[in-house]
């Protein structure tokens, strides 16, 4: 079975704006980060690709609802948040219900995000793959154990 990708949301696929507070699809403005269009079209013509995010006061559909915003809903499959879960991102365990949720083992899943406390190491703890987009910043010594790109372009 070919591999599923996990995105991190605010900030990896959506900009977030620290000016706004509240529901993401309220906000006066969204956007895509650059390249996010770019590399969901070409990964998703071979993968299933899904939202794991953090975000604590939008339901899936409030999600949906910022991505159709940003033009970005047609390559995503689905949406993981607290209210689906029951728990928020930052545990092994989070990571594991998605691959339970989606009926997979973790090690089919790839999680792309830009928190490496959040997004990485607990995706890494659970045998997911790791992919971290440090958005233009400059690469760090790491352990090898999670790939680091700078713009989500180069997962094409």
């Amino acid at each position: 079975m070919r591999s599923i990708y996990l995105f991190d949301w605010g900030d990896t696929l959506m900009v977030d704006y620290p000016q706004y507070s509240g529901k993401m699809c309220d906000w006066p403005e969204v956007s895509a980060v650059v390249g996010a269009q770019d590399a969901l079209s070409f990964l998703a013509q071979r993968h299933k690709l899904y939202v794991a995010t953090n975000a604590a006061e939008s339901t899936e559909q409030d999600i949906r609802n910022a991505f159709m915003r940003a033009d970005l809903a047609p390559y995503i499959s689905g949406y993981f948040c607290k209210a689906t879960l029951g728990i928020g991102k930052g545990s092994p365990e989070f990571y594991l219900r998605i691959a339970s949720a989606l009926a997979v083992k973790p090690t089919q899943l790839i999680m792309v995000g830009d928190s490496l406390d959040k997004d990485i190491l607990p995706a890494i703890a659970a045998g997911l793959t790791a992919v971290w987009f440090k958005r233009g910043r400059a690469a760090s010594d790491h352990d090898n154990s999670y790939r680091i790109i700078r713009d989500l372009r180069q997962l094409c």
